[in-house]
């Protein structure tokens, strides 16, 4: 089925079923189809309703039913031709029905109520899915069945299709089957699911349960069968899990947990997953507890088979009441460890979570211990009153553990105190302990059995000792008040002074300095604290006392939490004696030490400061201060570390004042700070601006070295103090500020680039401030950028910019004083930049500062750096910092155009690049290496800038050693980029390209070729030692990777020596092939760019570009020879074809060597890129060579080249992919020129199949229709100009051909003679083939020619331009053909020449068809005037043939071919000197058909044009010695003319009709020219039709030439001739009036009167009623004297005579239909008493046309017949032999065909008898005459059979049927059995065969006969002849069959 056809049937609807319309078979339940088929409906209707009522006995829920699907008007009810509404309404009720059905599905009363919805309500069509969903849950039984075969399931789309192979069988659906379809087909594991939702929301809950158990059985089946079950399974359930979980109903909540326990042993869940089951299961406990055992079951088998989840589940199942009872009595049976596995520790959280439920929690934790003191320890967050609540809830409940499970407490107990690590769970571990009565005696005290506080006071010290260990542990977790009171009890008494320390230290341990002590811990730290100050702790160990001092230094720092503990651990005697903090208390150190580490560490606030030291002496104390370098700059990059501390601590004490003293309470006391800050250690201004240069340049520090973070709020603040301070200093100062050295400036215009607004506004008024200090060498600077603060507040970069127009301003500026200043500011800058102890990162913001400013005096000033940073930069020194190594990568920056040429003037600065360039190492990953940004800075504009040749030599010898020497490909890529921006010279390339000894390369290729072979050594095929002279592939092969994409190279033509001399070079090396052939490609490719370049536009390139001597055509070309690489070779083919376009020449002479390869192997690949190739080869080379033709006039040398080319394209054919053949041919002739080239391919191509073999015809056959497609598909690529001047071309060669091999000598003397024929013998050389080829070659040739101009690509084309020539050339060719038929004629060619010849001629009509009519006219008219013959027939031809088939004409077009008559004409005459007869008859007769065809059509309208036709046609008739088919021809001419003329023809008549009667009367030249004697009928018949009123002269003649013409000859002619006798018999006929015909006719009467009466039998036929009573006395004459011409001619031929006889009865039965009963009956008494006179023979022909017109009159006749019988009767006993003699003189023939005659008439008398014309009395009289001929002999025995079989046994039997009488019946029967007793066996028999015909006749009423004949029939079974006997037996039987019963008991 197709595709259309599976969608109209989905679409189709259940109500178009035809099984609707039929009631052969009715869809049933319960009855067979058949007889469901014929019972009515109200018996369904009656069987449903006792169904219903059956059924409400059973439920009465069905009621509802009652008055919808039951009631009385469903009996009504036709859904199909509802409304849509109407049926959703009905679909709804009979699926509700249906689905309170299922449970009773079973019942007989199910089965009736679906009986009546089957019937009434198509429920099998259009409810299926409610249907089957009733039956499935009984799918084993035979009623599932029975349901099944009803619906229709059989297309492949439906959803029950997979049911369909159950329905034919009729067995069960198998469980197995069920499930497996369950679990692989999704959609119905769904139906089923939503079969059971839907059933419980319709169906009352009592009768369910077989739904719930179908659905559990058949869900927890599948998932047991599945391999795996998917998340697209559990999805598709577990929304049905749901459901059942939480339905009310105990049957579907029990499947539900069957189906949620087989997914938790099939599947591992997702933990969330198995929460919400869990949950879920839940609640179902809780809701309804009757399933309390099952659900907990579930529960446990979900927990035992998943690892985690269930952890939402417990809550509510703690509050099930009946859960410890069902737990009790399932832990009898079954393991439920695992639901009390997840539940006990829920159970323990709920402890602490809950405030009440202690009770009933209590009695389930006796196996929990583990996760009791789990929840305990986690309850860190609770508050204290919370966890005392908790204590007395869980005291009872410890000590019930501790007494009934002290052995696992004590487990439990030991295994945590190993595992708790967090000070918190100590604590609560602890705590937890003391509500066990044994807390103390775990582990610590396992040696002692006392308590802790006993411990402590031990005698035994080793107890003591423990003890306190276990008191440090304590402190450890944090339980504070228990500490406190240990710390009650006296030292003295509980340990050594050793231990007391250790014990104290740990109360002093904290992890983390920065974290604030909580404030529970600050008695028991302060205590601590005065404890270790006591004097007695010193005696013990000094050690001991250092470490408790490091300790205590972190509690100096202030925080919010403990401001007196830092003074308190200050004042104590361990610190004060500790040797870093010795006697800090007793000075102001510690002040200051207490806010520095206060600041450092980020806790102190501003008020604990104030509240703890007195500002007022803070900062006072110089022996803090460090003493800071000297140096201009203070770089913290070259800092000492205390240097940096210090210089760190001060800005950050900077930083913590000045944001402090800006507003709020403790603004004043910050500025106090602020000034003993400056004071103290800034006394100095120098100092003090220079610390904050640091402040204004450190926030691009990514060093970090004074760990201090300098945002931008404190960079500003240090410039608006900077501006204070700076407006404040008198000027000497700020003169002093100013100055070259300072780095005043230098920083603020570091900050006046800052991104950041604020920053940039507060630095331009710090500069404002300074530009106070007029003697400044910065003051130009200043000057210039305080005009402009807006914009450089405004943009971070005007700044750079701003700077750059400066520089190249004091670069210009005329007044000398001013540009001096200008360029000692900016000297002034780099020399800040170059200044070694300017920090790398001010020098790198300076310089981006700087970065507009270039030139050669800014990069020489700043080579130092570089030169430092190089030195730095080496494998062996520190990495750079990052601040140095941007610097580096700026000052790098400054290699540009404008300090290029400083390279070329100081070599240091050329080193230094170059060292950059070949330092290769990253010193960040983030910023690049030295190399790659030297790399960056050769750019296009810096490369020229050079302005040094060798500068730029040096730099390319380096970047390339780079390439070769470095395995980077970042290095890689980014030298390619820079080389292909820069540049270059060619001859600097050449330099690096060429080997080490020869720098600069300028070598003729003889040179090269003289090099090249002075060093082919052994070791030159590798990379040796270039200093030995040879060259260096790798490094070669890089550069020429370089140049490949160059397109920047001036002078590249200096490349191409040195890359010819590499290439020379290259050619004799052995080393590895495939990198030498890459090289290879390399240089070729090389060297097609610099030729592109040299000649873009593919000219020629001048001497003085490029001497032709340096490129090495013969080097490409050895290349290509050489190498066996198909890239090598493409890559110097298209070299070379480029390199045709510049030597046109050089490449001309080593053409062929090219092309030879090409065609050898290129064309053999079929890959895109070698057809590319070849087209860019051909279409560079070709059209180079023409062009190169066109200026030298070369053209025979250029013609015999590229004839070469074609003949290698051709030769290569065979062996090029089919695919690309033609586009490569046509792109090479389309390269050539179509015009001037096509053709030699063409002919190429011929002689290529020419010359082929082939093993059998059908091979040769396919081979040439293949190659013939191919030939014309590719001429069709070009225009048909190009076709047709081919075509000219080819003929052009033809003729010059000699017509065999054997006159090849004096073609060949013609070729030597003529050098243009040159490339001919190129084309077809004669010594290289055969004759049999030479002829091949010809056919093949002129067949081309054929097949191409009858091609598509000629309809329609105008060829006004081509068509005389090559109408001259083919008519040339045709005749020279022609004369070698003539020569040829006698030879074995002969065949082959005629079959040229016609080919010639086929060509011929191509053209013909081409051309435009008004060409054609005047062509062909030319032709008919032309000397040879047949150039003049086959113009006639042509002529002919557009006569033919031209239906539509121009007027000037018809004017133009009526005057070639005369033309014609002139042909016809007997002219033109010598030619045969033969020949010129042929003409004559071909124009005299041309004349026919023009009169045919053109004469209607151009009848005066004509006359000349007619009367020179009418000479040619009346010309007695004229040629039979020339008069022929004539008379078909005169036909037309005569038929065209009309009227005109009539003056020729008395010259015409004449001549053509004669004609016809010459029998001797008719018998022997059929054609002839066609002719002459046709022009006869032609004349006749056209002029009938105007042959009644003629007529007589006419007619009688119409009636004896005929032939003897079966040929198709005579055909012909028949029907034109024919024809012209019915034109007479027709045409004539019978006035005139009849007349003629009875003239005519003696000579043929069968055609005559052909004639008159038409001729009547047209007559009209009046006409034919007019004339019916005439005729009945005629008619009487036709019909003597049997009695007249008794003697001749019978047959003849009857031929004869029977058309006048044709014709007289003509005449008859035509009359009515009243004419009709004198003509018939007539005719019968005509036959009773004179001769005996009218007999015969009065009753054989008795018997024709019975036939045509069938019951008319019986009206007449009366009469007939008596002489019937009489006839029939004279003819009877048995009695008498014979009665006519004819003998017996005769006699027998009177005698059927008359039994033929009363057969059809009797047959069309409907008037009862047999009476008693006739039937009397021919009675006995009929059955009498039975005896009848005459004639033989033959004669007697067939008249008995075929005539007189029908006649006797159709005589009975006329009978219609049983009594007369019984005389017949009677008198033939009496017929059977005859002595003659043929008699008995024939009677026989009469009495079957009787009974077939009869039939029924045969059977009163019947007793009569049997015993007859028992005398003939024992007749003496053995056929009557078998004859018998058929009658016997016969009768049986007729009669319908047994003879054998009448016998």
């Amino acid at each position: 089925m197709t595709s259309l056809a599976h969608q109209l049937k989905r679409l189709a609807l259940p109500q178009s079923d035809p099984n609707l319309l039929t009631r052969r078979e009715v869809a049933s339940l319960l009855f067979d189809p058949k007889d469901a088929a014929s019972m009515d409906r109200s018996t369904f209707y009656a069987l449903g309703c006792t169904g219903l009522e059956e059924l409400l006995g059973i439920e009465p829920a069905f009621l509802e039913f009652q008055d919808t699907l039951f009631s009385a008007a469903s009996l009504t009810l036709e859904r199909s031709v509802q409304s849509k509404e109407v049926n959703e309404k009905l679909d709804a009720g009979i699926s509700l029905f249906l689905t309170r059905l299922c449970p009773y599905f079973l019942l007989k009363p199910a089965h009736k109520c679906i009986e009546w919805l089957v019937h009434r309500f198509h429920v099998q069509l259009y409810n299926a899915d409610s249907l089957l969903a009733c039956a499935l849950p009984y799918h084993d039984t035979n009623v599932f069945v029975r349901v099944l075969q009803l619906v229709k399931i059989r297309d492949a789309t439906n959803r029950w299709n997979w049911l369909h192979c159950l329905q034919k069988p009729g067995v069960p659906l198998s469980r197995g089957t069920l499930i497996t379809h369950c679990y692989t087909d999704l959609s119905f594991m769904d139906f089923i699911c939503t079969m059971v939702t839907k059933a419980i929301q319709v169906t009352p809950h009592s009768s369910l349960r077989v739904i719930f158990s179908f659905y559990a059985s058949t869900i927890v089946a599948a998932l047991d069968a599945v391999d795996r079950v998917s998340d697209t399974i559990i999805s598709k359930l577990l929304p049905y899990v749901q459901k059942g979980l939480k339905a009310p109903l105990t049957d579907y909540k029990a499947a539900t947990y069957m189906i949620v326990c087989q997914l938790a042993v099939k599947v591992v869940m997702e933990a969330s997953l198995v929460d919400t089951l869990a949950v879920h299961i839940s609640k179902s406990l809780l809701k309804e507890p009757v399933l309390a055992k099952e659900g907990v079951g579930c529960l446990i088998v979900l927990l035992q088979n998943q690892k985690e989840g269930a952890a939402g589940a417990f809550s509510r199942l703690s509050s099930m009441p009946a859960l410890v009872s069902t737990l009790q009595v399932m832990a009898a049976a079954h393991d439920v460890s695992p639901l009390l596995r997840h539940l006990l520790p829920h159970l323990v959280g709920a402890v602490f979570t809950c405030s009440s439920g202690e009770n009933r929690v209590k009695g389930s934790l006796c196996s929990s211990r583990r996760s009791l003191l789990d929840e305990y320890l986690s309850q860190t967050e609770l508050s204290a009153d919370n966890m005392s609540a908790l204590d007395r809830r869980l005291l009872p409940l410890v000590r019930l553990l501790e007494s009934r499970y002290c052995g696992a407490l004590d487990g439990v107990l030991g295994g945590h105190v190993t595992d708790i690590s967090s000070s918190e769970q100590k604590q609560l571990f602890h705590q937890f302990l003391s509500l066990s009565m044994s807390s103390g005696k775990y582990q610590i005290m396992g040696d002692s059995d006392t308590s802790l506080l006993l411990s402590l006071k031990h005698p035994q010290p080793s107890v003591r000792v423990l003890a306190v260990e276990h008191l440090m542990s304590i402190i450890t977790s944090g339980q504070v008040q228990r500490v406190t009171s240990c710390l009650q009890i006296p030292l003295e008494s509980t340990t050594s002074w050793f231990s007391r320390s250790r014990f104290l230290l740990s109360i002093t341990e904290t992890d983390d300095l920065r974290m604030c002590v909580p404030s529970s811990r600050l008695p028991v730290l302060t205590e601590a604290v005065r404890l270790l100050s006591d004097p007695r702790l010193g005696k013990g160990d000094s050690e001991l006392l250092l470490r408790a001092g490091w300790r205590l230094l972190p509690f100096l720092v202030i925080t919010s939490a403990q401001p007196h503990l830092s003074t308190c651990v200050a004042r104590s005697s361990i610190v004060s004696q500790h040797p870093l903090t010795l006697n800090w208390a007793q000075g102001e150190t510690l002040k200051t030490f207490l806010i520095t580490e206060t600041l450092r560490v980020g806790r102190g606030s501003v008020e604990e400061v104030r509240c703890v030291i007195d500002p007022g002496a803070f900062l006072s104390h110089r022996h803090v201060v460090v003493s800071l370098p000297g140096e201009v700059w203070w770089n913290p990059e070259k800092l000492d570390t205390n240097t940096c501390c210090y210089l760190g601590l001060l800005c950050r004490l900077f930083s913590v004042t000045i944001s402090g003293a800006g507003e709020g309470p403790a603004a004043g006391i910050f500025r106090d700070l602020m000034k003993l800050l400056i004071q103290v250690h800034l006394r100095e201004p120098p100092m003090l601006f220079r610390f904050l240069c640091v402040l204004w340049g450190y926030g691009s520090n990514h060093g970090d070295q004074l760990d201090v973070k300098v945002g931008a709020v404190l960079q500003t603040q240090a410039l608006y103090m900077g501006r204070a301070l700076l407006g404040a200093q008198p000027t000497a100062m700020l003169e002093e500020l100013a100055a070259a050295n300072s780095p005043v400036f230098p920083s603020l215009l570091c900050c006046l680039s800052s991104p950041v607004r604020e920053v940039r506004r507060a630095a331009l008024g710090a500069l404002q401030s300074l530009s106070g200090a007029k003697g400044s060498p910065f003051q130009p600077i200043t000057e210039k950028l305080l005009k402009t603060p807006e914009e450089i507040i405004a943009d971070p970069s005007y700044l750079s910019q701003a700077l750059g127009v400066l520089y190249d301003e004091c670069q210009t500026v005329k007044v000398k004083t001013q540009q001096t200043k200008l360029q000692s500011s900016m000297r002034q800058l780099l020399q800040s930049v170059q200044t070694p102890s300017c920090p790398s990162y001010s020098a790198a913001g300076l310089l981006r500062v700087l970065s507009h400013v270039n030139g050669q005096a800014v990069l020489s000033a700043l080579l130092p750096v570089l030169d430092r940073l190089l030195e730095q930069s080496g494998p062996d020194t520190p990495t750079l910092l990052r601040a140095e190594a941007q610097l580096m990568q700026l000052v790098l920056g400054k290699y540009n155009e404008a300090s290029a040429p400083l390279l070329a003037g100081d070599q240091n600065c050329l080193d230094l690049f170059i060292r950059a360039l070949r330092t290769s190492i990253q010193q960040h990953p983030d910023i690049p290496s030295c190399q790659i940004s030297a790399l960056e800075q050769i750019t296009k504009p810096f490369f020229p800038a050079l302005g040094d040749e060798k500068v730029q030599q040096k730099l390319l010898s380096v970047i390339f050693d780079l390439l070769v020497e470095s395995r980077s490909p970042l290095v890689a890529n980014t030298i390619s980029s820079v080389f292909k921006g820069i540049a270059v010279d060619g001859q600097l390339v050449a330099n690096e390209l060429a080997p080490p000894e020869k720098p600069k390369v300028s070598v003729t290729v003889q040179q090269t070729r003289r090099s090249r072979m002075t060093q082919r050594k052994p070791q030159e095929s590798g990379d040796v030692d270039p200093e030995g002279g040879a060259v260096s592939w790798q490094r070669v092969t890089l550069i020429l990777e370089l140049l490949q994409h160059k397109k920047k190279l001036k002078r590249a033509q200096m490349l191409v020596p040195v890359l010819f001399s590499l290439l020379a070079s290259l050619e004799p090396c052995s080393g590895d092939h495939t990198n030498m052939e890459y090289t290879k490609q390399l240089l070729l490719s090389c060297l097609l760019n610099v030729c592109h370049k040299l000649s873009p536009d593919g000219g020629a390139v001048g001497a003085d570009v490029l001497d032709e001597d340096k490129f090495s055509v013969e080097l490409v070309v050895q290349c290509i020879r050489a190498s066996d690489m198909p890239q090598t070779h493409h890559h110097a083919l298209l070299l070379l074809g480029t390199a045709a376009t510049i030597f046109p020449e050089k490449v001309l002479h080593n053409i062929m060597p090219i092309f030879t390869f090409m065609g050898a192997n290129i064309m053999r690949l079929d890959d895109a890129y070698s057809f590319r190739v070849i087209d860019k080869t051909v279409q560079m080379v070709i059209p180079a060579l023409i062009k190169q033709l066109s200026v030298d006039g070369s053209s025979s040398q250029v013609d015999a080249v590229v004839t070469r080319i074609v003949h290698v394209f051709a030769d290569a054919l065979p062996h090029v992919p089919d695919h690309r053949r033609l586009p490569i041919l046509a792109q090479l002739v389309t390269t050539l020129g179509p015009a001037r080239f096509l053709w030699v391919l063409m002919l190429l191509l011929f002689k290529l199949h020419a010359t082929q073999t082939a093993s059998s015809v059908s091979e040769k056959d396919a081979a040439l229709e293949r190659d013939m497609d191919f030939w014309i598909a590719l001429c069709c690529q070009f225009e048909v100009t190009d076709q047709l001047t081919s075509i000219i071309n080819i003929l052009n060669f033809l003729l010059q051909l000699p017509d065999d091999k054997d006159d090849g000598e004096n073609y060949i003397s013609t070729i030597v003679s003529n050098s243009q024929q040159g490339e001919k013998a190129l084309i077809f050389s004669l010594d290289a083939h055969s004759s049999k080829e030479l002829r091949h070659f010809k056919f093949l040739s002129v067949s081309f020619m054929a097949q191409l101009l009858g091609s598509a690509s000629f309809i329609g084309k105008s060829l006004q331009q081509l068509q005389q020539r090559l109408l001259e050339e083919i008519l040339r060719y045709i005749h020279s053909v022609a004369r070698c038929v003539e020569e040829n004629a006698d030879r074995p060619t002969a065949k082959f020449w005629r079959v040229l010849l016609n080919k010639a001629y086929d060509v011929l009509d191509k053209v013909n068809s081409l051309l435009p009519t008004d060409t054609f006219i005047t062509v062909m008219r030319g032709l008919m005037g032309n000397q040879l013959p047949s150039v003049r027939r086959k113009a006639m031809e042509l002529l002919n043939n557009k006569l033919q088939h031209r239906t539509q004409w121009e007027e000037q077009q018809v004017t133009a071919l009526l005057q070639l008559t005369g033309d014609l004409l002139s042909i016809v005459g007997k002219g033109h000197g010598k030619v045969t007869e033969a020949e010129q008859a042929i003409n004559r007769q071909t124009a005299l058909y041309s004349l026919k065809l023009l009169c045919r059509s053109f004469g209607s309208d151009h009848q005066e044009a004509m006359v000349p036709v007619l009367l020179r046609a009418v000479e040619i008739v009346t010309a007695s010695e004229e040629e039979k088919n020339v008069t022929g021809s004539a008379l078909l001419c005169i036909a037309e003319v005569v038929s065209t003329l009309k009227a005109l023809a009539i003056p020729q008549l008395p010259r015409l009709m004449p001549a053509v009667l004669h004609t016809l009367t010459d029998r001797k030249e008719l018998l022997t020219n059929e054609i002839y004697l066609l002719s002459a009928v046709t022009a006869l018949q032609r004349v006749t039709e056209t002029l009938p009123h105007f042959i009644s002269p003629y007529l007589q003649d006419a007619t009688l030439q119409s009636s004896s013409s005929s032939s003897s000859s079966s040929s198709s002619a005579t055909a012909q001739l028949s029907a034109r006798l024919s024809s012209l018999r019915s034109t007479l006929a027709t045409k004539l009036p019978p006035r005139v015909l009849l007349p003629t006719l009875a003239k005519c009467y003696s000579n043929m009167l069968g055609a005559l009466m052909s004639i008159l039998k038409e001729h009547i036929s047209h007559m009209d009623k009046e006409q034919l009573n007019f004339h019916q006395s005439e005729l009945t004459s005629f008619f009487l004297t036709a019909l003597d011409f049997r009695a007249e001619h008794c003697e001749g031929d019978l047959e003849k005579t009857a031929q004869i006889e029977g058309c006048v009865i044709d014709c007289l039965l003509a005449m008859v239909m035509k009359l009515s009963e009243v004419t009709f009956r004198p003509l018939f008494f007539k005719l019968f008493d005509w036959s009773k006179s004179d001769s005996k023979e009218r007999l015969l022909t009065f009753y054989r046309l008795s018997d024709r017109i019975a036939e045509r009159l069938k019951g008319l006749f019986v009206l007449f017949a009366g009469n007939l019988v008596k002489p019937f009767a009489d006839l029939l006993r004279q003819t009877n032999s048995s009695e008498t003699a014979v009665c006519l003189s004819g003998g017996e023939e005769k006699s027998s065909l009177l005698l059927q005659y008359v039994l033929d008439c009363l057969y059809k008398i009797f047959l069309y008898d409907t008037q009862r014309f047999l009476s008693r009395e006739r039937a009397d009289a021919l009675m006995s005459p009929l059955l009498d001929q039975l005896e009848n002999t005459l004639g033989g025995e033959q004669v007697y059979q067939q008249r008995v079989t075929q005539h007189l046994v029908p006649c006797v039997g159709q005589f009975s049927v006329a009978l219609a009488d049983d009594t007369q019946w019984k005389t017949l029967n009677y008198q033939i059995l009496l017929k059977t007793r005859h002595t003659d066996s043929k008699v008995r028999y024939s009677s026989l065969l009469m009495l079957m015909e009787l009974a077939s006749k009869l039939k029924e009423n045969y059977m009163v006969l019947l007793p009569e004949t049997i015993p007859f029939l028992a005398e003939l079974m024992e007749d003496e002849c053995e056929e009557v006997e078998q004859q018998v037996q058929k009658v016997v039987q016969e009768m049986e069959n007729i009669l319908g019963e047994p003879l054998q008991s009448y016998f």
